[in-house]
């Protein structure tokens, strides 16, 4: 948004209403709309979508704006626990369900010493839950930004909660499957979007347990010197 506000006299995003409340603490918006179906109740010159500015801006690795946080939110106010916070979302939306992760590889690190894990899965089944995992206030956008900005590291799949913690620059850790969107390129453990992330990859279709067992060891070695 700064980038389209130097070149705009004004800038007005149609946003899902759900993204408004987090997108106010945005810099470059001069207004915000709810999206709905139609056209926006505004007069404007042009149009675009936002997947569409980088190659608007003829983006590259070096000019991909990564300045973070570009979204911002106080963090939540949880029990003390005297250990590190790990939040944790394991499900994608049933558009994509390679991107998910069965719940039941995750339940070894609820066991792990000296860390304390926390769900930031919406609307967690039946079966996801675990008397050692936490669930964190995930009612809306601005409450899942807020418990994120209480945590230490996030692990998440690729989904909103990944692109979420990128835009408020918190540790996160993204676990991809083995053919990804292309945002997250290939061969490569970082993400020029988000300087906060590291990337673990599926290195064959639907085998996410060596995935989860290199996440597993990453942590351990994180959290070693903080217990």
């Amino acid at each position: 948004m700064p980038l389209v506000r130097a070149i705009a006299c004004e800038v007005i995003v149609w946003a899902q209403p759900a993204l408004i409340p987090l997108l106010r603490t945005a810099t470059g918006i001069d207004q915000l709309l709810p999206l709905h179906d139609g056209v926006p109740e505004v007069e404007y010159d042009v149009d675009v979508e936002v997947m569409e500015l980088a190659y608007v801006f003829r983006s590259t690795l070096q000019t991909i704006p990564a300045a973070v946080p570009y979204l911002l939110a106080d963090p939540a106010a949880l029990c003390e626990t005297g250990t590190p916070r790990i939040g944790l979302a394991w499900r994608a939306g049933a558009w994509d369900a390679r991107r998910s992760i069965p719940f039941e590889l995750f339940t070894s690190m609820f066991e792990m010493p000296g860390i304390t894990c926390c769900s930031l899965q919406h609307e967690p089944l039946a079966h996801e839950r675990h008397e050692r995992l936490h669930q964190l206030n995930t009612s809306g956008l601005l409450q899942t930004a807020q418990s994120m900005r209480a945590l230490d590291l996030i692990i998440t799949i690729d989904g909103m909660s990944a692109h979420l913690a990128g835009a408020l620059g918190v540790p996160v850790w993204t676990l991809l499957s083995n053919d990804p969107d292309w945002r997250w390129m290939e061969d490569r453990s970082d993400s020029p979007w988000y300087p906060s992330m590291r990337l673990f990859r599926q290195r064959r279709a639907g085998s996410w347990k060596p995935v989860i067992d290199e996440v597993i060891g990453a942590v351990k070695t994180e959290f070693r010197d903080r217990r």
